[in-house]
């Protein structure tokens, strides 16, 4: 069994790589389509935040994603390792078409679509499905009405200003945002598979407790870190340029507002999705201009994958599972 959880371990954090990759776009966007950093320093600086995100926080969606949602009673290796292949497949298709879908969102459907082939809708928990559907919704609403209000003040407060200043003094500032919104990913995004980690070694009598170790922590804080190094740029284009124009002060307003909702789900142990967060948050500042200026077409696409992605990734997930139910007994 040992051989077969240090495997499952090992697809995890391959997860949280491709989730670091496929949200790359989150983190440096608006930093890339401003042009205050080359793609290559983007990637580096959005990296270094992702994983500074290990120390000195809370694991508290991290306890959400780990016994707050699933039954542990319905959870076994198989379980976590078929969630995981949902989640990677989903990942992967839809960074093949450049969609900013949530990888939070694909894992939590897919774990619960793994769950629900093994033990029936009874393995599932309301209560801890109650915040995170809710937050689907509030989530980019969130981001939009931060990104929006943040935008007006600031052209407000700088509006005798010149736009060639302007660009310049935002222009530095958005490396400070850029990092906080990469902190807050990291804290977020990381978490969720540092839950999935803790329920497999909780269920398979590895750890006593469902908590999280410290080395947890650090190991997918790193791959999520390296993922986002890489970069998907499929979705970088999709983000940064297709949603709508982006300046220095609008890429600084969207991440802080994308920052301030992510961390603050965060300390509320919200599992939410950073991928609907920024992109709500882009579309709120590119509103301040017209709504016009947005690019309603794109962001229609962009919210039917949303919709898409926890029912898909839980049906991929479950057909998974049943595979292997079919050729092994013990699952």
């Amino acid at each position: 069994m040992l051989t077969l959880v240090i495997i499952i371990i090992l697809i995890a954090l391959i997860f949280d790589f491709i989730n670091g990759f496929h949200d790359a776009a989150n983190s440096i966007a608006t930093v890339v389509s401003t042009r205050v950093l080359t793609p290559r320093f983007a990637v580096m600086w959005a990296a270094f935040f992702n994983f500074i995100g290990a120390f000195g926080f809370e694991t508290h969606v991290a306890k959400t994603m780990g016994s707050g949602m699933i039954q542990l009673g319905a959870v076994n290796e198989y379980v976590v390792l078929a969630g995981l292949i949902g989640a990677i497949v989903w990942d992967l298709i839809t960074w093949y078409f450049g969609l900013p879908t949530s990888s939070s969102h694909a894992l939590i459907g897919a774990y619960a679509g793994a769950a629900i082939a093994r033990a029936g809708f009874s393995s599932i928990i309301a209560a801890g499905w109650t915040k995170t559907l809710i937050f689907i919704v509030l989530s980019p609403v969130i981001g939009g009405v931060l990104g929006f209000t943040l935008m007006v003040v600031v052209l407000w407060l700088f509006r005798r200003s010149t736009p060639s200043s302007v660009d310049k003094y935002f222009g530095r500032l958005q490396l400070v945002s850029a990092g906080l919104f990469s902190l807050g990913h990291g804290v977020n995004d990381a978490q969720k598979t540092m839950g999935i980690i803790s329920a497999l070694l909780f269920t398979t009598g590895y750890l006593a407790t469902p908590s999280i170790p410290f080395w947890v922590v650090l190991l997918c804080h790193a791959a999520i870190g390296l993922g986002t190094m890489s970069g998907g740029w499929r979705i970088v284009k999709t983000m940064g340029q297709k949603i709508t124009k982006l300046k220095p002060v609008g890429g600084f307003c969207a991440e802080t507002a994308g920052a301030a909702a992510l961390l603050g789900t965060a300390f509320g142990g919200i599992p939410v999705s950073t991928t609907h967060t920024i992109t709500g948050a882009i579309m709120g500042v590119g509103a301040t201009k017209r709504l016009s200026s947005v690019r309603w077409g794109v962001a229609n696409t962009i919210v039917w994958a949303w919709v898409l992605t926890i029912p898909l990734s839980a049906l991929i997930a479950a057909f998974s599972y049943y595979l292997m139910a079919m050729f092994i007994p013990a699952a």
